[in-house]
């Protein structure tokens, strides 16, 4: 008689086989984008059956919502070691620029564009609310933190000002594909907000 695993090990092995179908779907997603993303190219890739991966996740969407979730706690664990030395605004600020931009460079332009294209769907699977980005909460508790200091006008408004900012960087890295464009954009993008920002 065969012993049966117990339920930690049969859970450690579902997280495994999770994680390879993750990691298989991620490098399927950026040399074919989502939308031309095989699925039995994936399950095959991560030495899974075709019906596993949908064991795991319920469409490709569900792949591409686990990713964004990690890459949010993974930026917003960055920015707030990055935080806990006092910068001026504009570092401040051009530091989340610095963070957002490596993720476009390390997915590539294409899977970036699809995590912000579903970000932003209707039909997106396990949807939330702004306030409750992990970036946005650090950066209006930054904007909150230089108004009491002074340093940003008093009715300023954290939350919108941070939410703002932020769809910013998304749509000049979406829209623009020139570098030396880009760059331009992004810095101006930060001295606007700045300007918008402190009290003068």
């Amino acid at each position: 008689m065969t012993a049966q695993a117990n339920p930690s090990t049969r859970q450690a092995r579902r997280l495994q086989t999770r994680e390879r179908i993750l990691g298989a779907a991620i490098a399927e997603f950026k040399r074919s984008g989502m939308a031309g993303a095989d699925v039995n190219t994936i399950a095959t890739a991560a030495g899974v059956a075709h019906g596993t991966f949908f064991f795991h996740f319920p469409s490709k969407e569900h792949v591409l919502a686990e990713l964004e979730r990690r890459e949010e706690a993974r930026i917003a664990d960055e920015f707030a070691g990055f935080l806990r030395q006092r910068h001026d605004l504009a570092t401040t600020l051009t530091g989340l620029v610095d963070l957002v931009t490596g993720l476009e460079q390390r997915f590539g332009s294409v899977l970036f564009k699809e995590i912000l294209a579903l970000h932003f769907s209707p039909s997106r699977p396990h949807k939330d609310e702004w306030t409750d980005h992990p970036v946005i909460v650090l950066l209006v508790a930054e904007i909150e933190r230089a108004c009491g200091d002074g340093e940003v006008h008093p009715e300023v408004d954290a939350f919108y000002s941070a939410t703002f900012f932020l769809l910013g960087i998304y749509g000049v890295l979406t829209t623009t594909e020139n570098p030396a464009t880009r760059d331009t954009m992004l810095t101006k993008l930060v001295s606007s907000a700045v300007y918008g920002l402190e009290v003068r």
